[in-house]
């Protein structure tokens, strides 16, 4: 069960805040954001997604306490959470925000609040993280990856390259990794042709996941080397093949 994390104790949701704005918002808040592991953060800075939710809450007497689950999709497909404790314990009844890393930190600071034993609580399971992290098929590293699909489709000279579509969908990417693919067409008929296939795949803002296909070939009248890029391993293989077949 998930519930909009906003009370009457925290602002209202914002469905186009970016995750970089919602851990500033979340941080800014909190008194002991200093006491958060730098590589937490860090880890943080390459946030794709995020989403929060009501985990448990405490009312009596006009006192009371909430616990909320803040969880961050990261570009490798893990999920990081953290815990945020806001209640009206301290003097002057105003709202008091607080973030943990883990479950125990949150039950060690919830049990120091002057609240009675007998006050209503109700809590809302973990099942399953706010934000699942998806079966990514590659490990990314974040970088200037939109540059880099620029540049790849730049030096592009098959005229069936990809589109200008597919180019604006790659101006959102965030991460991305170059792998060689293997299995080349046959080289006998000229010594000096060579083929390379690589796989550029890029992690995009929504999580999402394209690939375009590199070749690599010397098929051309003087020898020099010609890039050409594609949409799928199989448009790229017949090209191979094909230009392979130009080459005997």
């Amino acid at each position: 069960m998930s519930v909009p994390y906003e009370t009457a104790a925290c602002e209202p949701p914002d469905s186009s805040e970016s995750p970089e704005e919602h851990l500033a918002r979340l941080l800014g808040r909190a008194l002991n954001s200093f006491e958060l592991p730098d590589d937490t953060i860090r880890r943080l800075d390459c946030a794709l997604a995020h989403d929060g939710s009501l985990h448990s809450a405490h009312h009596s007497a006009g006192l009371h306490r909430e616990t909320y689950r803040h969880t961050w999709l990261l570009a490798d497909g893990s999920a990081l959470t953290l815990w945020e404790l806001v209640h009206n314990t301290a003097r002057g009844s105003e709202p008091q925000h607080e973030v943990y890393v883990d479950e125990e930190e949150l039950r060690t600071a919830t049990a120091r609040l002057p609240l009675p034993p007998e006050a209503p609580d109700f809590e809302l399971p973990v099942t399953a993280a706010a934000v699942p992290a998806p079966a990514l098929r590659h490990g990314y590293v974040p970088d200037d990856s939109p540059d880099h699909a620029r540049r790849l489709l730049r030096r592009a000279e098959n005229t069936d390259r990809p589109d200008d579509e597919t180019a604006a969908l790659l101006a959102t990417a965030c991460a991305h990794r170059i792998t060689q693919a293997f299995g080349r067409p046959s080289r006998a008929g000229r010594a000096a042709l060579c083929f390379s296939l690589y796989e550029h795949a890029f992690l995009l803002g929504d999580g999402g996941e394209v690939s375009l296909w590199e070749v690599e070939h010397t098929v051309t009248p003087d020898g020099r080397h010609m890039c050409e890029v594609y949409t799928s391993e199989d448009a790229a293989r017949r090209a191979m093949e094909r230009r392979a077949a130009q080459g005997r």
